[in-house]
C-alpha cells in the first residue's frame, strides 16, 4: 500500500484516523502500531517477522545497555552486538544477491564454474529502519536518547507507517517525548492536511506526469543530444517531486497525529554548492551520515588529506546504501569527489572564489544532473548512452523512437516543474501581482485543488511506487 492510492486515501487512512482520535490517550500508541503493523503486512506479511525481530532485538540490546551503564566498556560491547546484529540483517537482505554476482563474476572470469543462489527478496524500508536502529543504539550510548521503557511505545516509533518505508529518518531522540503525550488540535491536523495535499500532488501531478517520458528515454539504446538531456533533466525533477513529496505527505500525516517530523527537503535545486546542496537534500540521511560515519571517522579534525579521504569514503558507503550496484556506488563517489573539490575551493582567499549565484547555482545543477544520470540508468552501459547523448556524439535532433511517445502534458508538468523549483527566487512574486483578497484565495483552496486533482488523476492511471521505496 503506498499512501497515493485509492486504499489509502479511503479506506486505512479514514479507519485509522476515526479509531485513533476514540482510543484513549494512553492506547495510542497501540493503535499506531497495530495500524502500521498492517500497513507493513499489505505488501508482506512474512517480511512483518524480521520488522519484529529487528525492533525486539534492538529494543532489549539497548535495555541492557541501561543495565550495565550506556557508557561503560561492557554497554560499548553491547551496542557493537546491536549495531552487528541490525548491519547483519541490511547486508544479508540488500547485499547478498550483489556480493554473489560479483564472485561469480571473477570466478567465472577465471574458468571457474559459478556458484548456484537464489536471489533474495529486499524488505521495503529495510534500509530505513535499520538506521533507526543504529542512530538508537548509538545515541543511548552517547547518552544523547533516553532508554525506551515501554516496548509498545518504542516499537511504534519504529513502524509509523508515514515515515516506516522512505523515512524521514527521524531519531528516537527527537521523538521519545511526544510518543508519551502529544497535543492536538483542529489548527495542527488542518495543517497537516495541507501539508499532505501539496506532497501528494507534488507526487502524483507531476513525478508520476513526467514517468513515463524519463522512462521512454533512458530505454533508447542510442539517445541524441536532445534525448539525453530531456532523460536526465526529466529524472532531475522526477525523483525531487517524487521523493519531496513523498516526505511532505509524511511530515503531513505526522502532523495529523500530533507528531513534529523533521524536515527533509529544502529547495536543494537552488543551491550555490555542492556542500549546500547536501544541507538541502534528505537533509535527514546526510545529517546521519555526518554524526554517526562522518565525524567519528575524524571528519575535518586530522588535516586536509584525511577530510577528503572521509567525504569520499562516507558518501561512497551513502551511494551504496542506496543500493546494491555499481552505479549507486560511482554516484556516491562522485557525490564525495565534488564536496572534497569543494572542501579545496572555499579554502582560497575570499576574493578569488565569489562567483555570481546564477553562475555557482548553474554549476552546481550541473554536477547534480550528471550523477542523477548514474543513479537512475539500470547498469553502467545505460548511464553511458545517456552521457553520450548529452554530449551530442548521437547527434542533435528528436528521434521517431522518442517524439511520438512524448504528450503534451509531459512536456507542460515539466515546465510547471521547473517553474516551481525556482519560485521560492522570489517569493513575493505572486502577492505583489495579484490583488491580495486573491491571492490569500489561491493560498487556502490551492492544496483543496491540488488535492482534488491528484484524486482525477489517480483515477485514470495505476498508482505508481515511490522511487525510493526500491532503496
Amino acid at each position: 500500500m503506498i499512501f497515493a492510492s485509492f486504499e489509502f486515501l479511503f479506506l486505512f487512512l479514514p479507519a485509522f484516523l476515526t479509531i485513533y482520535f476514540l482510543a484513549p490517550t494512553a492506547r495510542r500508541s497501540w493503535v499506531i502500531l497495530l495500524f502500521s503493523w498492517a500497513f507493513y503486512a499489505w505488501w508482506r506479511v512474512d517480511f512483518l517477522v524480521l520488522l519484529v525481530g529487528v525492533t525486539v532485538f534492538t529494543y532489549v540490546v539497548a535495555r541492557m545497555m541501561e543495565a550495565v551503564g550506556p557508557r561503560s566498556s561492557c554497554g560499548g560491547r553491547l551496542m557493537v552486538v546491536g549495531l552487528v546484529g541490525n548491519l547483519a540483517s541490511l547486508a544479508y537482505f540488500k547485499y547478498a544477491n550483489f556480493g554473489v554476482a560479483t564472485f561469480n563474476q571473477v570466478i567465472g572470469a577465471l574458468g571457474f564454474r559459478p556458484i548456484a543462489w537464489t536471489d533474495v527478496i529486499l524488505p521495503v524500508g529495510l534500509s530505513f529502519y535499520v538506521l533507526q536502529s543504529i542512530s538508537y543504539l548509538v545515541d543511548v550510548r552517547r547518552g544523547d536518547a533516553p532508554v525506551a521503557r515501554s516496548l509498545v511505545d518504542y516499537a511504534a516509533y519504529k513502524a509509523i507507517f508515514c515515515q516506516l518505508i522512505a523515512g524521514p529518518i527521524v531519531r528516537y531522540a527527537e521523538i521519545a517525548s511526544q510518543m508519551k503525550g502529544r497535543d492536538h488540535s483542529l489548527e495542527q491536523f488542518g495543517l497537516g492536511g495541507r501539508i499532505f495535499a501539496i506532497g501528494l500532488a507534488m507526487k502524483v501531478a507531476i513525478a508520476d506526469t513526467i514517468s513515463p517520458l524519463v522512462d521512454a528515454a533512458f530505454a533508447l539504446s542510442e539517445p541524441g543530444f536532445v534525448e539525453g538531456w530531456l532523460a536526465a533533466l526529466g529524472y532531475t525533477l522526477q525523483i525531487y517531486f517524487d521523493f519531496a513529496g513523498y516526505s511532505l505527505m509524511a511530515i503531513g500525516l505526522a502532523r495529523m497525529m500530533g507528531f513534529h517530523f523533521p524536515q527533509n527537503f529544502d529547495n536543494p535545486y537552488l543551491s550555490g554548492s555542492i556542500q549546500e546542496f547536501w544541507r538541502r537534500w534528505h537533509m535527514t540521511l546526510s545529517r546521519f551520515l555526518r554524526d554517526y560515519l562522518y565525524i567519528p571517522l575524524g571528519g575535518n579534525r586530522l588535516g586536509p588529506a584525511r577530510a577528503y579521504a572521509n567525504l569520499m569514503l562516507v558518501m561512497g558507503i551513502g551511494g551504496a546504501w542506496h543500493g546494491a550496484s555499481w552505479n549507486f556506488i560511482f554516484w556516491g563517489v562522485w557525490h564525495g569527489g565534488l564536496l572534497a573539490a569543494h572542501r579545496r575551493w572555499s579554502h582560497r582567499p575570499a576574493p578569488s572564489r565569489r562567483m555570481p549565484f546564477a553562475f555557482a547555482n548553474a554549476l552546481t545543477l550541473l554536477a547534480v544532473i550528471v550523477g542523477w544520470v548514474v543513479f537512475r540508468a539500470k547498469n553502467l552501459q545505460e548511464a553511458s548512452a545517456i552521457y553520450w547523448g548529452m554530449l551530442g556524439f548521437n547527434g542533435f535532433a528528436l528521434s521517431d523512437d522518442l517524439a511520438w511517445r512524448i504528450t503534451p502534458d509531459e512536456l507542460w508538468f515539466m515546465a510547471i516543474a521547473v517553474a516551481l523549483v525556482f519560485l521560492p527566487l522570489r517569493p513575493n512574486w505572486l502577492a505583489r501581482r495579484r490583488p491580495a483578497v486573491l491571492f490569500r484565495l489561491a493560498k487556502a483552496v490551492g492544496p483543496f485543488a491540488a488535492l482534488g486533482l491528484s484524486i482525477v488523476l489517480l483515477y485514470s492511471r495505476d498508482a505508481a511506487p515511490f522511487l525510493y521505496f526500491q532503496f
